[in-house]
């Protein structure tokens, strides 16, 4: 017998992704929430510009996310350690581990990023699109750490 699934086949046609803009020309593009997948995963793509940062350091207690370099060459900080990977590569980042990322000083990136289980994070990105525009303060983002399982590592200067 074949095991059941506890959601349905999700599909997201590229024309239907919402796109949420960065100041920097990147962009946010979101594919599945959590509610899409029956709380499985949840995924987006990320545009960055040259040198651009991707997400401040922070760590997530729950989940594990993975990263898929489309194109370009990202930078990561992993527990201390920072590591080139180019277009092609993979890093999964188990919960627990203090991490951050961003396009390489002399390229653009383009990424897949996938945090399993999925926790209901689109309207994370959209806040934080809204503070990297100056419409909203970083310190408006901290209460819903616990909510998003995204928690910020203050005083660690990685680049």
């Amino acid at each position: 017998m074949m095991p059941t699934s506890t959601f349905d086949a999700f599909i997201r046609p590229p024309a239907t992704a919402e796109t949420v803009g960065l100041p920097h020309g990147g962009a946010f593009h979101l594919l599945a929430d959590a509610a899409d997948t029956g709380g499985a995963l949840g995924a987006n793509r990320l545009t960055l510009t040259t040198g651009a940062n991707g997400a401040a350091p922070h760590y997530h207690a729950r989940s594990t996310e993975l990263f898929y370099i489309l194109d370009g060459t990202m930078e990561f900080y992993l527990d201390g350690q920072v590591t080139t990977v180019g277009a092609g590569g993979l890093v999964v980042v188990p919960p627990g581990l203090p991490h951050a990322f961003g396009a390489a000083p002399d390229t653009t990136a383009d990424l897949l990023i996938v945090l399993t289980p999925g926790i209901d994070r689109f309207d994370y990105f959209r806040h934080l699109a809204r503070i990297q525009h100056g419409q909203e303060h970083f310190d408006t983002l901290l209460p819903e750490q616990d909510r998003y399982d995204v928690h910020f590592l203050p005083g660690i200067n990685w680049r």
